[in-house]
């Protein structure tokens, strides 16, 4: 690495994994151990919204309360992921990736027996701070055991796992909420931790930097804690407060004002939270905007592709999770081929190659209508799940990668953070163009359809979605005829603002892609290309 890039430089402090004997450290054996883990978290990401609408009848839930199951766990991870990352730098990544597996099965099962939708909430927060422990440990735990010509293998792995929970989430949700109970969800994840746990015990060796962090920036924690709410906070309630309103600006300035007091605090502590000088290092930053960028594509794409197949297309959860098939089994093999790879060339011509496949998707399922096969849904489906996948690896890499080996969990923390904030934003960004569209076409679509007069501002918000009420079929005066013309005026302006989104999702993939080009292989693979083979 050039000086430049005085991150880098610390590489040859880096510890050289030696061949281990027995069971405690060895490599594949601490990623199966971590995959469990990571599996769990991955898979609560998505396979708790199948599970609202059962969640909301149960407990007689309110759509605020609704919400704030999903919101809750989404702010306590996006807000402790950095800090939990630090606290793995300082106590050892082992012990602090069990306390979040145990923390984290505890208040799942603590979840599934709630009687109250306040208690949901309650717990859905503490899942989130103990899964924030655990993922950026898992990530710290890969970096320390693997050496550098099969850490992006073992990252690939690690990718596939987590896209393969999280597109399978829709799946097991559905299945477990219309066969077992809406409990069964959390309660899937009590022997899974176990499991975990009991692996964990004996296969996790803990490693420490000798340089690793012996203090706590605790300001530090305090100002980015309240940065990344704000941050977050701004993105989720942007759709129901509108982006003109006072409040989402104000929660926006406020992240920026407290992001830049972080930054001056940074600079001038002994020990800081993030060591500013990180960011010297290009590849870094350049990989952690691309993490941002493609989550925001990715997850704000897949936000509408639900929709799409479940309002539009009529399937239920299930089916819809089936439909998305392609896109999960090109994840999977695709992530492992990309760490290889990415070992053999680098990670730059994969990570640019991944984000063209992700814009060329995007720009194809610009193309979806209402009567789109499955054939065709796949085509585009299969394409995003090769795009991502090394760009999922490739990105991880680069963000770890060029980080010294004492500040792994911070930079595992750096990863997750990022893809939260890019997904929280492609969904925000990507939902108010949809808004924007459904106000300026819904009136066409609806004269175009035949129907008399203006529609009710009310069904705005379900074209939003896709959606038809079901109970509109029941109104006063509605025939077949009228009720299927409102479901085409709906439907047709959905696909409308789906086709934006999915432009600008192409802009951003383009943009990715131009950024993909400042990375390279991270610090720890050059310094690791003398390490023998495990």
């Amino acid at each position: 690495m050039s000086s430049q890039t005085p991150v880098a430089d610390r590489a040859p402090d880096l510890p050289v994994p030696e061949p281990r004997k027995g069971l405690r450290g060895h490599p594949w054996l601490t990623l199966i151990a971590v995959a469990i883990g990571v599996m769990m978290v991955a898979l609560d990401g998505t396979i708790v919204a199948i599970a609202n609408p059962a969640i909301s009848q149960d407990l007689k839930a309110s759509l605020a309360q609704v919400q704030w199951i999903t919101n809750g766990y989404l702010l306590a991870l996006a807000v402790s992921l950095i800090t939990a990352g630090k606290l793995g730098d300082r106590f050892g990544h082992r012990q602090t990736f069990l306390i979040g597996v145990v923390g984290f099965a505890v208040a799942s099962g603590a979840i599934g027996l709630s009687g109250s939708a306040g208690l949901v909430i309650t717990f859905r927060v503490v899942q989130g701070l103990f899964g924030a422990l655990l993922m950026p440990a898992a990530l710290g735990l890969l970096r320390a055991t693997f050496p550098a010509e099969k850490l992006n293998m073992a990252i690939g792995i690690w990718g596939m796992v987590i896209g393969a929970s999280t597109a399978g989430g829709p799946i097991v949700g559905g299945l477990l909420v219309e066969h077992v109970s809406w409990q069964s969800v959390f309660f899937i994840n009590v022997p899974v931790g176990v499991l975990a746990l009991a692996i964990g015990l004996v296969i996790l060796k803990d490693h420490r930097a000798e340089n690793a962090p012996r203090s706590f920036d605790v300001p530090g924690i305090v100002l980015l804690s309240g940065a990344m709410f704000c941050l977050i906070w701004s993105l989720i309630k942007a759709g129901e407060w509108g982006w003109g309103d006072l409040k989402t600006w104000g929660f926006l300035i406020g992240a920026i004002v407290l992001f830049a007091l972080f930054g001056l605090l940074e600079s001038k502590v002994r020990e800081p939270l993030v060591p500013l000088r990180m960011f010297r290092s290009l590849p870094l930053t350049a990989g952690t905007i691309l993490m941002v960028l493609m989550a925001f594509a990715f997850m704000g794409g897949l936000f509408f592709v639900t929709f799409y197949l479940q309002n539009v297309h009529g399937m239920s959860p299930v089916d819809s999770g089936l439909h998305l098939l392609p896109l999960t089994a090109m994840m999977i093999v695709g992530s492992p081929a990309a760490g290889a790879l990415i070992t053999r060339f680098g990670p730059r011509v994969p990570l640019v190659g991944g984000m063209v496949f992700t814009a060329v998707a995007m720009f194809g399922m610009t193309t979806l209508s209402t009567d789109t096969g499955t054939l065709t849904m796949s085509v585009w489906f299969a394409l995003l799940g090769l795009g991502l996948a090394p760009v999922m690896v490739g990105a991880t890499e680069v963000i770890v990668g060029n980080a010294p080996l004492e500040l792994s969990g911070v930079a595992g923390g750096l990863q997750q953070a990022a893809m939260q904030v890019g997904g929280s934003l492609g969904t925000a960004v990507l939902g108010a163009v949809m808004s924007s569209k459904v106000s300026s076409e819904f009136a066409g679509q609806w004269t175009k359809a035949g129907l008399p007069g203006a529609p009710d501002p009310a069904l705005s918000a379900t074209t939003e979605m896709g959606a038809v009420p079901p109970q509109l079929a029941q109104a006063p005066g509605m025939t077949p005829d009228a009720f299927g013309r409102i479901g085409k005026a709906v439907h047709e302006t959905f696909m409308s603002g789906m086709g934006m989104a999915f432009t600008v999702a192409c802009g951003v993939s383009i943009v990715a892609a131009v950024v993909a080009a400042f990375t390279k292989r991270g610090a720890n693979a050059e310094a690791g290309a003398g390490m023998g083979h495990i």
